[in-house]
């Protein structure tokens, strides 16, 4: 994994400026420049369409109580198809396009799922049920409280020179005793 992750990040930027030299050739400077503003305001646009409709789709089943994985693993997809089209390059482009077709994330989503479970990396688990999340406390017991204690010996010494002990005459005792 590690040998991997070095290779995207050293080989993907050797191969944008390739496409970068070779476009530009091709096309001109201008021309090359227009194009990379242009991916990036179509993808952003087709990023926030797409992802509202995930998002809408995840709630949904939420909703009906259900574990949207798909829906989940297209989400992440986008987001990742987000930050590669908002990336100057046409290779980026390209891979981020490619993770905006639907069928595409789904082979995908699935590859990576399989994969994941095969190797047992990923489990899958659901809390609540059917009856939902939280349950009540069962009758004639409170709720639990966890917390810390310390317990006060009444006999212990007590510290002389501390003002709660002073005899002030402002106390309680001595207010209700003056009436």
């Amino acid at each position: 994994m590690p040998l991997l992750l070095l290779l995207l990040f050293i080989g993907i930027p050797i191969a944008e400026i390739a496409v970068f030299i070779e476009v530009g050739d091709q096309i001109g400077l201008g021309w090359t420049l227009a194009s990379i503003f242009a991916t990036a305001i179509i993808g952003t646009a087709l990023v926030r369409h797409q992802g509202l409709q995930t998002l809408a789709r995840v709630r949904a089943s939420m909703d009906r109580k259900e574990l949207p994985v798909q829906d989940l693993i297209s989400g992440v997809c986008i987001l990742v198809a987000g930050l590669l089209l908002v990336t100057p390059g046409f290779v980026t482009d390209t891979i981020g396009f490619l993770l905006l077709i639907p069928p595409f994330r789904l082979a995908l989503g699935a590859f990576v799922l399989t994969s994941l479970m095969r190797n047992g990396r990923f489990t899958m688990r659901s809390a609540g049920g059917m009856g939902g999340g939280f349950r009540q406390p069962p009758k004639g017991r409170g709720p639990i409280i966890d917390g810390e204690f310390e317990e006060i010996d009444e006999d212990a010494p007590k510290n002389p020179d501390s003002p709660w002990t002073k005899g002030s005459g402002n106390s309680i005792e001595n207010k209700e005793d003056d009436r």
